[in-house]
């Protein structure tokens, strides 16, 4: 089955960046519309960012939009989550999901996911 795995996560200051990327081992990401979701201390886990497998559109939460960027590798093996002007109530675990072909829903709907990573560790402040 499909192990998908986040990195990139770490201490960063306000308004400094971060690069999150979602692989997996053995697989193309190229069929799969993934997802990044995040779950903050004592919040319910939020969906971030998503992109379908077909096309090169993208979503954002309305809190990221603007500062975060969601983008695939040119061979599929990869996603990736680009954070800018990051703040510290960005600070979350970072997780990536995945689903074969295309999702007939609403995206922020973590149960539509088949796959997900065992996240990545964000942390903001000064």
């Amino acid at each position: 089955q499909l192990q998908l795995v986040e990195s990139g996560g770490g201490l960063v200051q306000p308004g400094g960046s971060l690069r999150l990327s979602c692989a997996a081992s053995g697989f193309t990401l190229s069929y799969y519309s993934i997802a990044w979701f995040r779950q903050a201390p004592g919040k319910e886990r939020e969906g971030v960012s998503y992109t379908p497998s077909s096309g090169s559109f993208t979503f954002y939460a309305d809190s990221v939009k603007g500062r975060f960027t969601i983008s695939r590798d040119n061979a599929g093996d990869a996603v990736y989550l680009q954070m800018n002007s990051l703040k510290p109530e960005d600070t979350a675990v970072y997780y990536c999901a995945g689903r074969p072909r295309t999702i007939g829903g609403d995206w922020r709907n973590q149960r539509l996911y088949d796959y997900w990573g065992q996240g990545t560790q964000v942390t903001v402040s000064s």
